[in-house]
Order: structure tokens, then C-alpha cells, then sequence
């Protein structure tokens, strides 16, 4: 090859990478236009459907529309944003090529002939042209890089996306409970393993009103200001009682599996079928029901306070209720979080000695099994757009915080006790929605979280990251499955991976079905995926083979759990189907709620406990 080939060569690839980066600049000023003209944030059609439900608050229609509306702008947005990320980098690429193109082009034509004599304003002209051509094509880039990371970055100014409504319902009474049949079932000592399921002896209708005084001094608020040192509280959970129990969210280890037995299968709540009790929940919140022996737990808040509320979860009657308050360092405005996430949405957990919860706030409160306040502490306000929700996990009496926000992320371990910290391990992650989950693995616990760009497990004795495989994206909901030393994560808009643990290698992964909210579960051999737009997938969890697939066509946020052979699924509808937990398609049945709901139910011995929009129901036979 000649000399002047190569110089054609460069002269070539320079033209081409240079047309390719005018390209890409024009595309992403177009885009970024595109973009701050419709800001799903900010979107006026959905202020305006939202100040019509302010005037039909009963119109279920209009809140799905609503819902569908804020989902479908939501993941516009942000394929647009990712478009516009991709183009800078390619228009990155593309510069540098260009560069090296010019630089190797010059070089070779310095070693050239001597060019032939041009006119003194030839010369000038076409030193003027070039350097016109560069200063504009300078000028497009850099608008292009200031557009796209503009848009890239619009969200961190945002300071949590839009406004929380503030709800000021009234306090619940405890004559409002709805009880329609409660059957009296033996509840073993909260320190002891509950033996298995005894027969029902006997039924009574329970009258609210009865023992009114008694109730009233039941569900007096527990305002406590600085609470007095308390006893040590045991970290003596075991295995065996966290099964017995459900004292996280998805059930014992937070994977989805319950070992209850005589789950009840077919109810409907609006006519009352199986329905023992409904109690009205006084403040709003997604947080799923946790239990521990006959006491079962939720949250709630609004822009007045925050609380955690302990139910009789035989009767629904409303026992205590603790108010997160007097916290050193808790903020004087809560955060403004989205209404899909709101200031209470994760899951509180329990060791049995004392209940936990979190709030959007940053507050991390424990109150003992009476509605005693042990201790309180403020994390600091989560750099959260859309508000906090990773649920909270407890063992080897450590409290398990993921605190992945927009500044950064980490995972801490608070002492059951004092609530003092006891390690802190910065992560290589982005800001995530996850929640942590608990797996043994070669004869110890960890911790496996999952975030932008990262699944990844910690000791939980020393919080000391143990593995980690980068494969996620994007803003990640889900949390993971774990079954038989396989970790299973999955995202929308990136992929579900299948992780081998021991190897920390990725055996096999799928961008088909994706989740956006909702965590899959894996268990005896399958993993089952739901879809935010309500398809339900069932997986082969070695090989990746798809088994079945079946469309609800509606929302579903709640996460699929497994119990006694059967997969229990609930739509934000508040419809929960049922399937045989097979490799066919095996439908047993559906069941209406009678109101939204997109928390995950919990399970006793022949009981679910599920939280709808307004009311905690106990389902049973």
C-alpha cells in the first residue's frame, strides 16, 4: 500500500466518523428537545387526571387510568434518556476516531512531496473554510454533550418527582373492625417453634363493641419522647422460627416461600366468603403485612407522622400503635416521594423481641412486642426520586439496611438492641428500590442485594462483600430469588440473570419477560417472573427453558409466593390467582379482594393475611 492509499484511507474514515458524529449531535439535540417537552413529572395530563380524582375518589377506572398513564410516560421517559446516554457515548467513540483519523491523515501528509505554489489568498480561503467547518462542528458536539447530559442527569434535580398528598384520614377505631368469623385456633409462645396445624375446636361471632373501654386503652397512640435503656434483646433467631413465622417481606430469609400449611384457596371479600376479619388501616402505605406468633404488624404515614400499628391477628383488633416522633436529626418536611411509592413503602420485619420499621424519611424506629419504644435513629434523608422502599430484614440480631440512593450506595447492620451501628460496606452500586434477602450458602448467611450495575452478597457477621457479578441496569425494583445455590435477578428494560454463586459466573440469562416492580421466586427447580403488564412466566431454574407463560393483562406489582405446592399471585386489582407450582399451566383459582391492593401477602396456618388500599384482611376458612 502506497503512501497516498493510506492517506486516502484516513482522509476516508475522518469524513465518515466526522458525518457520523454531526449526525449523532443533531439526533441528541433532537431528543433532548423531545424530552424537556414532555416531562412525565411534570406531565399536565396527568396533574389533570389526578385533580379529577380529587372529585371522583371512588372511581376505580380512573385510578387504573392513572396508573396505566404514570407507567407508560414514566418508561418513555426513560427509554429516552437511555437513547440519549448511548448517543453520547457513540458520539464520544466517534470523536476519537475522528481525531486519530486526522492526526494519522496529517502525519503521513507531512511526509509527502512539497506541495505545489498556491496564491497567498487560496491559501488564507481554505484555512478560513477549515477552520469554520471545525468551529461549527465543535459548536454542534458540544451542545450535544451539554443536551445529553442535561437529560441525562434531569431527574437529581428533582428533588423526589413529585409532591406527596398529604392524607389526614382520622384514627381508626376499634369498633370499625369488621369481624365476620374468627375460628379459635391454639397460637404457640412467640419463642417457640409453633407445632403443626390443630384442628379448629370452635367458632364465635366477635362484637366490636363488646369491652369498649378496653379497646379504647388498646389503641391509645404510644407517643414516647427519648426512650429509657432497655433490656438486651435476643439474637437467638433460629431457622426453624423464622418458618414458623412470617417476619419479613416475602416470608422466612425474604425469598418467597412460606411453609404454611391449609392455605385457603377460594374467597371473595366483597360478599364476606372466607373472609375471618377486615380492620381499616388509619394511614396509608405499600408495606406488606409481617407476623410473628398471634401479633401481626404494618406501617403508615402521611406528611403529619409516621406509625406502626400491631394487630390481634386472630381477631383484627388494633393492639398498639407506635408514632415514629422526637427522632434526633429526622427532617421538618418529609421528602416529596410519587404516589405509586409514598413515604411508608417498606416492609417492617421482627425478631420476635421487637418490631422494625423505616420510613421515607431516612427514620429507623424499634418498638418491643407491647408498643414499647426502644430506640430511633435517623439515617439521613435517602437522595430518593421516587421515595425509599427497601424493606427491612433482620438476623444474628442485626437489623439489614440497603441504602442505595443517587449519592451513593451502601448496606449497613444496626444492633437489634440500641440500634448503633455495627458495620457499613460502601457499594459500587447505583441508587435501587430493592430489598436485601438472606441465603445460607457453604454453612453461612449473607446478604444478596441487587442495584445498578451490581448483584452482589456480604458476610452478614462483618458485612465484608463476599462476590459480585455486574450485570443489571436501570432503575432496579426487583429484589432477587435464591434457591440451591443459585441467585436469580432480573430488571426491566435489562435482563434476568441466573447466577451460580460458588462460581460467581452467570449459567444462563433472558431479556423476554422482565419485572419492573414485582420480585421473582425460585423454588424446587422453577423460577416464576412477573411482568408489571401482568404476565406471569415459569422457568426451568437450571437451564433457563421456559415451562409456561400466561397473560393477566392487568398491573401487578406484588411479588408471586409459594406456598404448600401452590404459586399465590395478587394484582393491584386485588385479584389473587392461584396455580399449581408446576412445570404445566395449572389454574385453581381467583379471587377478589374487593379493593386495589399491590402489597405481598402473608401466611399463617390456614390463613393469609393480605393489605389492601384501605383495610388488612384475614382470610381462612
Amino acid at each position: 500500500m502506497t503512501n497516498n492509499d493510506k492517506i486516502k484511507i484516513a482522509q476516508n474514515v475522518a469524513l465518515i466518523a466526522g458525518i457520523f458524529c454531526t449526525v449523532v449531535a443533531i439526533l441528541l439535540l433532537l431528543n433532548f428537545w423531545q424530552i424537556s417537552k414532555s416531562d412525565p413529572i411534570e406531565s399536565k395530563a396527568l396533574e389533570a387526571l389526578v385533580e379529577r380524582l380529587k372529585q371522583e375518589p371512588n372511581n376505580e377506572e380512573l385510578k387504573t387510568e392513572i396508573r396505566n398513564f404514570d407507567l407508560l410516560a414514566r418508561k418513555a421517559y426513560f427509554n429516552s434518556e437511555w437513547q440519549v446516554k448511548t448517543g453520547a457515548y457513540l458520539m464520544l467513540i466517534g470523536a476519537i476516531v475522528l481525531a486519530l483519523a486526522l492526526r494519522f491523515y496529517y502525519s503521513l501528509k507531512s511526509k509527502i512531496e512539497e506541495p505545489d505554489t498556491r496564491y497567498e489568498n487560496e491559501i488564507t480561503s481554505r484555512i478560513l473554510a477549515q477552520k469554520g467547518v471545525i468551529i461549527v462542528g465543535a459548536v454542534v458536539m458540544v451542545l450535544a454533550f451539554v443536551a445529553s447530559f442535561a437529560t441525562v442527569d434531569h431527574l437529581d434535580d428533582y428533588d423526589a418527582a413529585s409532591a406527596q398528598v398529604a392524607e389526614n384520614e382520622a384514627s381508626v377505631d376499634e369498633d370499625q373492625i369488621e369481624v365476620i368469623e374468627v375460628s379459635k385456633t391454639p397460637i404457640a409462645d412467640e419463642t417457640d417453634v409453633v407445632p403443626e396445624v390443630q384442628q379448629e375446636t370452635e367458632s364465635a361471632v366477635v362484637v366490636a363493641e363488646e369491652n369498649a373501654a378496653a379497646e379504647e386503652t388498646a389503641s391509645e397512640k404510644i407517643e414516647n419522647a427519648v426512650p429509657e435503656k432497655t433490656a438486651a434483646i435476643s439474637s437467638g433467631l433460629t431457622l426453624e422460627a423464622v418458618r414458623v413465622n412470617h417476619n419479613s417481606l416475602r416470608g422466612p430469609l425474604s425469598q418467597g416461600v412460606s411453609f404454611r400449611k391449609n392455605i385457603p384457596t377460594e374467597w371473595d371479600a366483597a360478599a364476606g366468603t372466607n373472609v375471618l376479619w377486615k380492620s381499616p388501616i388509619a394511614k396509608h402505605g405499600f408495606n406488606s403485612p409481617v407476623i410473628w406468633g398471634d401479633k401481626i404488624f404494618i406501617a403508615g404515614a402521611d406528611a403529619a407522622s409516621r406509625e406502626v400499628y400491631c394487630y390481634d391477628r386472630n381477631t383484627g383488633k388494633l393492639l398498639w400503635t407506635g408514632v415514629a416522633n422526637n427522632i434526633s436529626g429526622s427532617p421538618t418536611t418529609v421528602p416529596r416521594v410519587t404516589p405509586d411509592t409514598g413515604l411508608s413503602a417498606p416492609t417492617l420485619t421482627t425478631d420476635g423481641k421487637a418490631v422494625f420499621a423505616i420510613f421515607a424519611t431516612g427514620d429507623v424506629i424499634a418498638f418491643d412486642m407491647n408498643g414499647k419504644r426502644l430506640w430511633a435513629r435517623n439515617l439521613g434523608v435517602p437522595n430518593n426520586h421516587y421515595g425509599h422502599s427497601s424493606s427491612l430484614i433482620t438476623w444474628d440480631g442485626k437489623l439489614i439496611v440497603q441504602y442505595d440512593t443517587n449519592s451513593g450506595g451502601k448496606v449497613l447492620a444496626l444492633d437489634n438492641t440500641t440500634g448503633e451501628t455495627v458495620w457499613e460496606t460502601e457499594r459500587e452500586s447505583k441508587i435501587s428500590w430493592a430489598s436485601p434477602v438472606l441465603a445460607e450458602i457453604d454453612g453461612s448467611y449473607q446478604v444478596v442485594l441487587t442495584a445498578d450495575p451490581i448483584v452482589a452478597g456480604y458476610d452478614v457477621k462483618t458485612g465484608k462483600e463476599l462476590w459480585q457479578v455486574e450485570c443489571m441496569m436501570g432503575e432496579v425494583g426487583p429484589s432477587v430469588a435464591y434457591s440451591d445455590g443459585m441467585v436469580f435477578a432480573a430488571n426491566e428494560y435489562a435482563r434476568l440473570v441466573a447466577i451460580d454463586v460458588k462460581s460467581n459466573s452467570i449459567v444462563w440469562e433472558d431479556d423476554y419477560y422482565l419485572p419492573e416492580a414485582s420480585s421473582p421466586v425460585a423454588y424446587n427447580g422453577l423460577l416464576i417472573v412477573c411482568t408489571s403488564y401482568g404476565v406471569i412466566a415459569c422457568y426451568d431454574a437450571k437451564s433457563g427453558e421456559m415451562y409456561w407463560e400466561e397473560d393477566l393483562g392487568t398491573t401487578l406489582y406484588s411479588s408471586p409466593m409459594v406456598a404448600e405446592g401452590k404459586l399465590f399471585i395478587m394484582d393491584n386489582d386485588g385479584v389473587m390467582s392461584i396455580y399449581e407450582f408446576s412445570k404445566e399451566l395449572k389454574k385453581i383459582s381467583e379471587n377478589q379482594l374487593g379493593e386495589t391492593a399491590g402489597t405481598t401477602p402473608a401466611f399463617a396456618d390456614g390463613r393469609i393475611y393480605i393489605r389492601g388500599e384501605s383495610n388488612l384482611y384475614c382470610i381462612g376458612k
